[in-house]
């Protein structure tokens, strides 16, 4: 009865009630619908096979269709799912419900003895991927042909295709991405995704761990090298500039008043003031030093006086003893010393070795020191009285007046 203008389906139910050996009925290309009102259907009971193919039927359908069909034919309909707990056809096996509006691969709840699903050409983006485990007895599902959404939820539909062994019709020809636009035409067989980019959990735990790692390693870093202390030192550095700069404007250009600043311990100052100042400041060629307790300047802070001391001296003399790396001050000075050393690329660095100091005892936050020591010559302070003049005259010729 194809290609007539057959409309109501439930009056066709009715029209072979009483045919008693009809087994395949063929009412495709009419215009059949089921609105599912309270209209109950009636079929005979010897129909097996029904094309109700290319009419005009929607969800409602289920609840009009023969009970003992095994091969049903719905194709090219308007059907968008298969309302679950209406149809309950205990012997269909043969199911085609291709080109309809499908979002999604129907469950086998109301089909205990499905073996064949055709379901091409519908509006599937991303297949249930649990269909052969509800779906046990179906031998064959051919799926193709839909505009697949190449995502994270798609790769356990292809992992269903490798448990499958082969049920899936027309793999991996008619299988083909739709979406996203960069991968429209991939097979799915072709398309992969890793288990981090997939797996939420996981990436949640894996960028929990490497943020704790990155966390550790940057904390472990910043205690060993002492970072927080030179972010300090140079912000210190920066704002002593900015004032510099607001309160003389004008003069920019640095004016050396002194022929070297002298840092040392304060456990170190008697040599300082017994032997180091007296024998560079009197004399022939006279040194003028510039030492904290005459030269800095009452009312500016601590900081401010050190850099300004050092950026106007020629050089910086350093009393290196194991005092010395014990001192928070003389490191201080040493840090924006050896900043101008790099800033200016000068040679102002004099070390001066009044003691010997054990590498255990300088910290690791003093590896500048540590680099100074093993770059640069120093000079050694005699026990010997009759080595002094030999060192003072060299470090006169160090400071190079």
């Amino acid at each position: 009865l194809q290609r007539n203008k057959f409309e109501s389906l439930p009056k066709v139910s009715f029209m072979t009630s009483h045919m008693k050996s009809l087994k395949y009925l063929d009412m495709s290309s009419n215009l059949l619908h089921h609105d599912g009102a309270d209209v109950h259907c009636q079929w005979a009971e010897s129909l097996t096979a029904l094309d109700l193919s290319s009419n005009q039927l929607a969800d409602g359908v289920f609840e009009c269709l023969p009970v003992n069909i095994k091969k049903l034919d719905l194709q090219n309909n308007q059907i968008s799912s298969v309302p679950k707990g209406v149809a309950d056809l205990k012997s269909l096996e043969e199911l085609n419900l291709a080109s309809n509006r499908l979002a999604d691969l129907p469950g086998c709840s109301g089909f205990p003895s499905l073996q064949f699903l055709n379901i091409e050409m519908n509006l599937i983006l991303t297949p249930s991927a649990d269909f052969f485990q509800s779906c046990p007895g179906v031998r064959e599902l051919q799926a193709g042909r839909n505009p697949f959404k190449c995502s994270c939820e798609l790769q356990d539909f292809i992992h269903l295709e490798r448990q499958a062994g082969g049920k899936l019709f027309g793999w991996p020809s008619a299988y083909v991405c739709e979406y996203p636009e960069g991968l429209r035409g991939t097979e799915l067989k072709d398309f992969h995704l890793s288990e981090l980019a997939c797996n939420t959990t996981l990436l949640l735990v894996t960028a929990l761990l490497l943020t704790l790692v990155l966390v550790a390693v940057v904390a472990f870093l910043c205690i060993f090298l002492d970072v927080p202390w030179y972010v300090r030192m140079t912000w210190q550095w920066t704002q002593t500039k900015r004032r510099a700069w607001h309160d003389h404007p004008k003069e920019q250009e640095t004016v050396l008043q002194f022929h070297a600043f002298i840092s040392y311990s304060e456990r170190d100052a008697l040599w300082v003031k017994n032997e180091l100042i007296p024998n560079l400041e009197k004399g022939e060629g006279c040194v003028q030093l510039c030492q904290h307790e005459r030269n800095f300047i009452p009312g500016k802070s601590i900081m401010e006086n050190i850099i300004n001391c050092i950026e106007k001296s020629y050089k910086s003399i350093f009393v290196l003893s194991p005092n010395f790396v014990q001192s928070e001050w003389c490191h201080y000075e040493l840090y924006f010393a050896h900043h101008k050393l790099f800033s200016e690329n000068s040679n102002s660095l004099i070390l001066i070795l009044l003691e010997p100091i054990p590498p255990y005892v300088i910290p690791a936050r003093y590896h500048k020191l540590k680099a100074l020591m093993a770059k640069r010559t120093y000079l050694e302070w005699p026990k010997e009285r009759s080595k002094h003049a030999l060192f003072w005259a060299n470090l006169r010729a160090a400071i190079n007046i």
